[in-house]
């Protein structure tokens, strides 16, 4: 018996730090606008963004793991024109009267050293929900200069169709392709 509990108490000590090395984050809503981009009629790029984001995100360090889940509010959207962000919201584009949020949430998440590199995951958009790998083309983790607090930041792209998510009308002529960034900050809970 004693064995056992000796046993079992090298155990619980030996699984503990991995326990102990993971951070919860909560996205800073006043810091995390995602934008997404496309190609209007030729003529230009149009770049459009959300002004509501929430979350969650965790990381491990040590074991070089991590998982996002982050919510977009999608009546936050804000193309700087109050009659087209009423027609974005609309049945043939984000239909946010029956899908009023925009999802993501990881599957994998892959390190290039200490760094994420890579963050494999489901989007759902107007109730469809595809694979999509967003590319970390910059990160950062250190307490935050004001508040005090370790936070991380990030940056992530991919590129989607609409048409995958059934709002690609009006395509080819404004483009299929939709290019999203994800400027991300969060605070350690």
């Amino acid at each position: 018996m004693k064995k056992t509990l000796a046993t079992l108490a090298l155990a619980t000590l030996v699984a503990a730090p991995a326990f102990a090395n993971t951070e919860t984050y909560s996205v800073d809503g006043t810091h995390t606008f995602p934008r997404f981009e496309y190609n209007h009629l030729g003529y230009s790029t149009q770049v459009q963004r959300f002004t509501k984001t929430s979350g969650t995100i965790t990381w491990d360090r040590t074991a070089k793991t991590g998982a996002v889940d982050i919510t977009i509010d999608a009546t936050s959207v804000d193309t700087g024109y109050a009659l087209f962000n009423q027609h974005i919201q609309g049945e043939d584009y984000f239909d946010t009267a029956k899908h009023p949020t925009i999802s993501f949430k990881s599957t994998a998440v892959k390190f290039d050293g200490d760094k994420p590199a890579t963050i494999d995951g489901n989007l759902t958009i107007k109730g469809v929900t595809r694979p999509v790998t967003l590319t970390v083309t910059s990160f950062q983790s250190m307490p935050h200069p004001m508040l005090k607090k370790p936070a991380i930041g990030a940056n992530a792209v991919a590129k989607i169709k609409r048409s995958e998510f059934n709002a690609g009308k009006n395509a080819p002529y404004v483009s299929d392709e939709v290019t999203l960034y994800i400027p991300v900050e969060a605070i350690q809970k």
